[in-house]
């Protein structure tokens, strides 16, 4: 397969409009940030040790830690963490003074408390905020569209802040519900990673919050509504899973989720997913801008070279995390079923799709392959690793079938 020579784009640095910041130095605003996050680290594990043991107190502190760093990139997270924080925090008192020591109260109790309480039954409840996540997205799709459409800069401003809104209330409703699966009955005590609600939640915030990453990375907004196109379809199969067939009721878990395991093997895999997911949105819009005749004075779209280089960057991070996702995975496997590898589908279909981003990567830093060849195999690799997500558990069976519709 040849590319042709205009793709090449042997500029593509003088082209990209990054926020750089290269002489960005640590300051006070850091530390005290840094401070608090492994003071609330030291906090939970004082109060909640006797639960704690080996890897899950380095978990708690290396989350602190990366939560710290990720703060020093980039500091906008840190209001997001901020607010999440108080807010799940208030969340959990209110639920408190219905469950004083925190015994559970049982499913029929806590629909009770919920429904009886303003802030819970509206904003704070795991099924409200989830709710309040699902609305935001959906509106800034449109919205991003329409400041493309038009120009508009505080439209395409509206767009992100709809963003951020629904990512803050996803982590809200996220830390709501592994509460309220402990209220429920201690014993189904769980983050909530177990099924395919649940994760359809957790791609949903991690495949916004790295668009936002790439929007002040490349600053520009115009790409917005094609990724929040593919967010607003997996929140779409979110309702109807939900509403077809109750999926958002907390179950106790299959004996083999029980492990701290899944505390990372899950969130690693989908940033993965997530990424995947972005640079095949930003390959839609390439294809549609060269489509349309390529870059021009009057483009709404950033330039092909950006946006090959936001595929690039894309598919560069969801391998590298999805690659320790399958390391990680493998681990889980040998401890729960005595061996690493078994060729299940679910794992078969992760090689696949593991083996179909190498090879991008491979052609790109090899052989130099870049533009609409590559733009369609990234569109291309988001129906290979839909499948591998979605597609197992509808039509295959195996030992991951506890994720199956």
């Amino acid at each position: 397969m040849s590319v042709p020579k205009e793709h090449m784009m042997p500029m593509l640095d003088a082209s990209l409009k990054l926020n750089k910041d290269p002489g960005r130095r640590i300051g006070i605003a850091d530390v005290l940030y840094t401070l608090i996050a492994l003071g609330a680290a030291v906090f939970a594990y004082y109060h909640y040790r006797e639960y704690l043991w080996g890897p899950q107190i380095g978990m708690l502190f290396g989350f602190a830690i990366g939560v710290s760093f990720l703060g020093w990139l980039w500091p906008a997270t840190r209001w997001l963490v901020g607010v999440v924080a108080v807010v799940s925090l208030f969340t959990v008192y209110q639920y408190g003074l219905y469950a004083p020591g925190g015994e559970a109260v049982g499913r029929i109790k806590l629909h009770e408390i919920q429904e009886g309480h303003f802030f819970l039954k509206f904003f704070l409840s795991s099924p409200a905020a989830t709710m309040w996540m699902v609305t935001l997205f959906a509106l800034a799709m449109p919205t991003y569209f329409f400041g493309m459409w038009r120009r508009s800069v505080f439209a395409e401003k509206v767009g992100s802040a709809l963003v951020w809104s629904g990512i803050a209330m996803g982590f809200i409703g996220f830390f709501a519900r592994w509460r309220e699966s402990y209220l429920i009955n201690f014993d189904y005590g769980h983050i909530p990673v177990s099924n395919l609600y649940e994760v359809f939640v957790v791609f949903s915030v991690f495949t916004s919050l790295l668009y936002l990453y790439y929007e002040r990375r490349y600053q520009t907004r115009a790409l917005g509504g094609f990724v929040m196109t593919v967010v607003t379809a997996a929140l779409a199969f979110l309702m109807w899973y939900q509403f077809s067939q109750a999926a958002n009721t907390i179950e106790p878990l299959v004996p083999a989720l029980k492990s701290w395991w899944m505390k990372i093997h899950v969130p690693a895999n989908f940033i993965g997913y997530g990424s995947f997911a972005i640079s095949a949105m930003v390959g839609v819009a390439y294809l549609i801008k060269e489509k349309m005749g390529g870059d021009g004075v009057n483009d709404r779209l950033p330039s092909l070279a950006v946006m090959d280089d936001i595929m690039y960057k894309s598919i560069a991070l969801g391998f590298a995390f999805f690659t320790i996702a399958t390391i990680l995975g493998a681990m889980w496997a040998a401890e729960a079923w005595g061996g690493y590898w078994s060729w299940d589908p679910k794992e078969t279909w992760a090689l696949i799709v593991w083996l179909n981003y190498a090879a991008w990567l491979h052609l790109r830093l090899s052989k130099g392959w870049r533009g609409t060849a590559m733009a369609w195999w990234s569109v291309g690799g988001l129906l290979v690793t839909t499948f591998a997500f979605l597609g197992v558990n509808m039509f295959l069976s195996g030992l991951h079938s506890y994720g199956k519709l």
